[in-house]
C-alpha cells in the first residue's frame, strides 16, 4: 500500500523549469510501476512520464519527450519530474501514481491505460505566455 504526496508545483513563464517531487510513504519495500499524470481544465487526464522504480522505462508522452525527465531515488522513496522548456499547454494539476505490475502487466501497460491503483492529490503548474 502506498501514499503518494506531489509537491513542487507553481507558476512559471513559458520556456521554464520546474521539478515535481512524488514523496512515497507507509510501506514502500515494494517495487511499483510509478508515474506522472496531469489533468488540465476541461481536459481528460493523461500520461506524462512513467518508471519501474524496479528497473524500466522510462515511457514518456510524445508531447514531453526531450523536454521533462523522470527519475527516482529508491533510497529517498521519492519520485522526480524534471520539467524544462515549460509551455502554456504544460499547464495543469499534476498527480503522481503508483500501480502494481506482473507478468500480464507491465509498466508500459500502466502508462497507457492510466490503471494505476495509488493517486497523489496533485500539485498545480502553472506556464504563463
Amino acid at each position: 500500500q502506498v501514499q503518494l504526496v506531489e509537491s513542487g508545483g507553481g507558476s512559471v513563464q513559458a520556456g521554464g523549469s520546474l521539478r515535481l517531487s512524488c514523496a512515497a510513504s507507509t510501506y514502500t519495500a515494494r517495487h511499483y510501476c510509478m508515474g506522472w499524470f496531469r489533468q488540465g481544465p476541461g481536459k481528460e487526464r493523461e500520461g506524462v512520464a512513467a518508471i519501474y522504480t524496479g528497473g524500466g522505462g522510462p515511457y514518456y508522452a510524445d508531447s514531453v519527450k526531450g523536454r521533462f525527465t523522470i527519475s527516482q531515488d529508491n533510497a529517498k522513496n521519492t519520485l522526480y519530474l524534471q520539467m524544462h522548456s515549460l509551455e502554456p499547454e504544460d499547464t495543469a494539476m499534476y498527480y503522481c501514481a503508483a500501480g502494481g505490475v506482473d507478468m500480464w502487466t507491465t509498466c508500459s501497460d500502466l502508462f497507457r491505460t492510466l490503471n494505476f491503483g495509488y493517486w497523489g492529490q496533485g500539485t498545480q503548474v502553472t506556464v504563463s505566455s
